[in-house]
């Protein structure tokens, strides 16, 4: 604390600093003050700079929610005209007088359900813009990201080696038609031969095991003499399956024949990149 001996002074610097307009980490900086507690004392009661704050997404919604609340609108109008939640909408707009309210108790349900259902809509917007701006952040993969790609997930659905039962076989499991798809194009990718492959489904036994052999045909583009048997799960009364509609196809199993070495190189690069990654987290850390 000896460098901080001085403390008003050293405030009077950072308040000085903050008023010209310089962010937290500027002032940080300039004064080589490095601990957190101390810089907010030194900036306590100063208000950060308009530049350095980040736009708030809801911030056109506000207002135009307190623009509607002034021209009448209850909670469940501004609701069903925004999306947004009454929670929120309660937040921006309880400063502002409340209208008149001119409607029955069954008015007053029905437009509660219509602006509900307008959130949960936007909502869904929401999810699905989010995932499609996620997808196109992704662009294209090349090699070399397939390839560490297709080990993890192997690692993660397929079978693995036990020191009390040596399973040394590259079997890969999923219900997920574009998991499936992506660890096809990774066999394609260390150069697996279609020839080293076979299939077979598992599957409820109370569902369509011919749709499903014939959509997992389709899927993996392969004939019946590269299909092994079904395996028929029992159902279980007891339990409540949820995968029961026209959509379930089981799940596809993925067999490479004679795979042990294959299965040793896949451990072998699980391996490699658990190390790699123990290693960057290491340096990251001194």
């Amino acid at each position: 604390m000896s460098k901080y001996s001085d403390f008003e002074a050293l405030r009077e610097q950072a308040v000085a600093l903050r008023r010209e307009g310089l962010s937290r980490r500027q002032i940080r900086d300039r004064l080589c003050v490095h601990n957190g507690e101390i810089l907010n004392r030194l900036l306590q009661g100063e208000p950060a700079p308009e530049w350095t704050k980040r736009p708030n997404a809801k911030d056109d919604l506000r207002a135009r929610a307190r623009e509607l609340r002034l021209q009448g609108m209850t909670y469940d109008e501004i609701q069903l005209e925004l999306g947004c939640s009454k929670s929120s909408i309660s937040l921006w707009v309880r400063d502002l007088p409340k209208p008149d309210r001119q409607r029955t108790k069954e008015e007053a349900t029905a437009a509660a359900r219509r602006g509900w259902e307008r959130t949960l809509e936007m909502r869904d917007e929401e999810r699905l813009q989010t995932k499609r701006d996620a997808a196109r952040e992704i662009g294209s993969i090349s090699d070399r990201e397939l390839f560490l790609i297709g080990v993890g997930l192997y690692w993660s659905e397929g079978s693995k080696d036990k020191a009390y039962e040596r399973r040394e076989r590259a079997i890969f499991v999923n219900s997920d038609p574009d998991m499936v798809r992506v660890y096809l194009a990774w066999l394609r990718l260390l150069g697996v031969s279609g020839e080293h492959i076979r299939f077979n489904v598992a599957i409820h036994e109370t569902a369509d095991t011919a749709a499903a052999e014939l959509f997992w045909a389709d899927l993996v583009g392969a004939d019946s003499g590269k299909f092994l048997t079904t395996a028929l799960k029992r159902h279980n009364p007891k339990t409540s399956r949820k995968h029961t509609g026209e959509d379930y196809y089981g799940c596809l199993a993925i067999r490479v024949l004679q795979s042990a070495e294959l299965y040793r190189r896949i451990e072998g690069w699980w391996c490699g990149i658990v190390g790699a990654v123990s290693e960057a987290d290491q340096q990251n850390r001194t």
